[in-house]
């Protein structure tokens, strides 16, 4: 029999998955920046995409529920060398941090705006308070079942309050946006602040909780072989469960498909789903086939693994890296087109992004162009962090990176 993996040796085939969807969630941060409709159209708007630019957009839907899920898996693997109390406080606390991190690190990377007066609620916010709410439930020592029981229920049936946000003159209200329904909701605070609903977190919750019991498989009780057999039989199934809900248009997704003007596009239409917030449909055909992939890429080891191992391992490093490098990019583009920072700074004041223009900017070629060099010029910097991380694992702050 296959022997099973100890748990103190890091589980390369997650820091794979995991490095693949950081890398290719680039690619739309790249086009939300440089894309010459990137402000002003919907990618996956039918009447107006493309193919190629429809695919930039949809082939990132992977990458925040890879991320949210895997960060459950990893939180199951610290528990195997770490007691309940540890490893509670330490999501308290690390959820914390992200959610500090969001509304000022990242904030600014994103708007490049002093006055940091939009405060966001976005992914990493989504991961911070998950993973807080993560680490009550561990403190609390919720049994195992209890919790693959309420991420199921989680993420199977939050889309039930879509019923009633689909009734005539239905007002959602902040509470409701913040936990379910908010899609880039601007709510005013105090002087010309505002907070900005991006990823309302119920769901996402529910997502980490199921890659927390997902993280089951990885321990020494499986072995590499049952571990794949179980991998693809639930990311097949998942695959499976995606096409007969969505082709039965009754449960799943708020958004019905519907017949275009040829097959092609009633395919696009088919697997257009809702990621704001991320509808059951969403996460069966993006966590589906992640699964798969993952037992499938175990026993591979080869050039391209060894690189995304580099960026699954230095996820957040890379992530606010990356963040700042496409901005500073946008901002070379947006003086070279002739504007001064004068006319940034009243872009800024008017528009989330200073440096970015809505309706100009660059084509799709140019836009896989930066994505590729952004990726070559942070690879060497990620790899020297892991590299230092792994040297200096006395330094407790490095677990917050």
């Amino acid at each position: 029999m296959q022997q099973s993996l100890s748990p103190s040796k890091r589980i390369e085939s997650i820091d794979i998955i995991r490095g693949l969807a950081m890398v290719i969630m680039a690619l739309d941060h790249v086009r939300d920046y440089v894309h010459v409709s990137a402000n002003t159209d919907d990618p996956l708007n039918l009447a107006t995409t493309s193919p190629a630019l429809y695919f930039t957009r949809w082939i990132t839907h992977f990458c925040a529920p890879i991320f949210v899920f895997l960060s459950g898996t990893s939180v199951y693997l610290q528990s195997l060398r770490k007691s309940k109390k540890e490893l509670g406080i330490f999501l308290l606390k690390r959820g914390l941090w992200l959610i500090i991190a969001e509304w000022t690190i990242i904030a600014f990377a994103w708007t490049f705006n002093t006055n940091f007066n939009i405060i966001p609620f976005q992914v990493i916010w989504a991961i911070g308070i998950s993973m807080f709410i993560l680490g009550l439930l561990v403190l609390a020592k919720l049994p195992y079942r209890i919790i693959l029981i309420l991420g199921i229920l989680i993420v199977a049936g939050h889309n039930l309050l879509d019923i009633p946000e689909s009734k005539p003159g239905f007002e959602a209200g902040f509470w409701w946006d913040f936990l379910h329904h908010g899609v880039f909701k601007i709510y005013p605070l105090s002087g010309n602040k505002v907070v900005m609903l991006v990823y309302p977190f119920v769901a996402w919750t529910g997502l980490m909780m199921l890659g927390y019991c997902a993280g089951i498989l990885f321990s020494p009780q499986f072995t590499a072989a049952a571990r794949k057999k179980i991998l693809l039989g639930t990311g097949f199934g998942l695959i499976l469960l995606f096409v007969l809900l969505r082709f039965s248009n009754l449960y799943g997704d708020p958004v019905p498909w519907t017949k275009q003007v040829s097959p092609f596009y009633t395919f696009l239409s088919f697997i257009k789903v809702t990621k704001y917030p991320p509808s059951l449909l969403y996460l069966c055909i993006t966590i589906g086939p992640a699964l798969v992939l993952t037992a499938l890429v175990e026993s591979v080891k080869n050039r391209f693994t060894n690189v995304m191992v580099i960026f699954g391992r230095t996820a957040f490093f890379y992530y606010i890296l990356h963040l700042y490098l496409i901005h500073i990019v946008a901002a070379v583009f947006f003086f070279a087109r002739g504007h001064s920072f004068a006319e940034a700074k009243n872009v800024g004041e008017r528009f989330p992004f200073m440096y970015v223009a809505p309706g100009e900017g660059n084509g799709l070629l140019i836009v896989y162009g930066v994505w590729l060099g952004v990726i070559v010029l942070l690879y060497p910097l990620c790899k020297k962090y892991d590299q230092y991380k792994s040297a200096h694992k006395e330094k407790w702050w490095l677990s917050y990176i």
